[in-house]
């Protein structure tokens, strides 16, 4: 360090302090202004009801013809293992492919329209719930339909996708972390 004849130091000169209102962190991401995060959550909103009424009409509409085909399923892995073991492998595809994209959206969409449920595991079990009450409703309620834990499971895998891939950056452009106090 250099010093000045008077003893005073001249390297490195002290930084100045930073005020609450001009210190940001790296982490920190500022959000969309308040007219286009209100746009986009109206939008989110939007299509997360349409969403819900997609996924009422695909698991809560009554299927006579299937009755006596289907059973409840409670041990995770057993309608995986026979949606693999079926010669057709399109099949499995759909079955398995299908129950994975319907849960996508959620993941996408509950972090923007609710922020407080933004993390994986807020994501993880608000989907696993809600997925639940569907597919309990689906099982006690609708002719021809039956409660499956896979079909749980594997909406809840494609709704952590969902939020890996799009949800988690779409609820920090829309909505910015405050910062803690």
């Amino acid at each position: 360090m250099a010093r000045a004849a008077s003893g005073l130091r001249l390297w490195p000169r002290p930084r100045a302090a930073k005020t609450r209102e001009t210190e940001t962190r790296p982490h920190e991401r500022h959000a969309l202004a308040w007219p286009l995060r209100l746009l986009a959550t109206a939008c989110a909103f939007v299509f997360m009801v349409a969403f819900a009424v997609v996924l009422a009409r695909l698991t809560l509409h009554p299927s006579p013809a299937s009755e006596a085909l289907v059973h409840s399923n409670l041990r995770p892995g057993r309608s995986l293992k026979a949606y693999l073991d079926q010669p057709a492998l399109r099949d499995a595809v759909k079955q398995i492919g299908g129950n994975i994209l319907l849960g996508v959206p959620f993941g996408v969409l509950v972090p923007v329209v609710a922020p407080r449920t933004r993390g994986v595991l807020r994501v993880l079990l608000l989907t696993a719930g809600v997925m639940l009450l569907v597919e309990l409703a689906q099982g006690a309620l609708v002719t021809g339909r039956a409660f499956d834990v896979d079909d749980v499971i594997l909406n809840t895998v494609g709704a952590l996708a969902g939020y890996l891939l799009l949800g988690r950056r779409m609820s920090r452009a829309v909505h910015a972390r405050r910062a803690r106090t």
